[in-house]
């Protein structure tokens, strides 16, 4: 049965629906990275935290400073069950995508696409390119979660959208990025939405909208990446899943697996 939403997933588990009852988080890590490619204005800066459980390392993007290290180390050797009930979000996230990845492999569910080695800029054109593929033909899509690299895709097959991030600014093109996902919903015929909304607590909305107008919704997903193919044929009709290790952290192939609904 499809999930009504994260914390409905997340009840599921805890009822036993997807067995495997006892495992334990062995490994967590914090992942710090900048980058600014070569020939692009603009620099990133992303903050993921990362729980392993058995063979599946499970993500959650985080703010600078929103997880201290003490956290991190207690994760370590804790029932998933337990940190299920973490007042942290991203604890909840990360231990749930982990626990999701080990049960749910994505080898075995999924399109296995690689990414060739590259120059950053370079990885993450062909990484934005694979994603893009999946968006049905669209006239206007809201990007929740800006990444130039896939405006730059966008823009390349004339399709118009509207970007979208918390942190406002500008796109590399000087195009303003709209703070306020919801409020952009209705001027879009589809929407193309990072997993950090699972994170940040606005993957619901975006998802109630899908199901209420049968939009196209789109995830790129390095947080969450085991939870949202869940939601395939519920309200999400694709997923680029790029689990960890992702592609810029290094300049070596790399793995993300593409879901879409037929092939669920």
């Amino acid at each position: 049965m499809t999930p009504n939403s994260v914390a409905d997933l997340t009840e599921q588990v805890l009822s036993g629906r997807f067995g495997a009852d006892g495992a334990k988080v062995s490994v967590g890590f914090l992942t710090k990275q900048g980058v600014r490619h070569a020939d692009r204005a603009q620099a990133y800066r992303n903050h993921v935290l990362s729980l392993r459980v058995e063979d599946a390392v499970g993500s959650c993007a985080v703010e600078p400073g929103e997880v201290p290290e003490e956290v991190v180390l207690g994760c370590i050797g804790t029932p998933v069950r337990e940190l299920l009930r973490s007042p942290l979000p991203a604890v909840r996230v990360a231990a749930l995508d982990a626990y999701l990845q080990w049960l749910r492999p994505h080898h075995d569910h999924a399109e296995e696409v690689a990414i060739g080695r590259g120059n950053s800029l370079q990885k993450s054109l062909h990484r934005a390119e694979s994603v893009v593929d999946l968006l049905p033909r669209s006239r206007r899509v809201l990007v929740v979660g800006v990444v130039n690299s896939l405006l730059h895709h966008l823009r390349e097959r004339g399709i118009g959208y509207v970007a979208c991030d918390f942190k406002g600014g500008e796109t590399e093109w000087g195009e303003p990025i709209a703070t306020d996902a919801v409020a952009a919903l209705d001027g879009c015929d589809a929407v193309l939405a990072s997993g950090m909304v699972v994170g940040n607590g606005t993957f619901q909305p975006l998802l109630d909208h899908a199901r209420a107008t049968g939009k196209p919704l789109v995830m790129f997903a390095q947080s969450a990446s085991g939870i949202l193919p869940c939601f395939l044929g519920g309200g999400v009709t694709a997923v680029s899943a790029e689990p960890y290790p992702f592609f810029w952290l290094d300049g070596g192939p790399s793995t993300l697996y593409r879901y879409r609904t037929e092939v669920r």
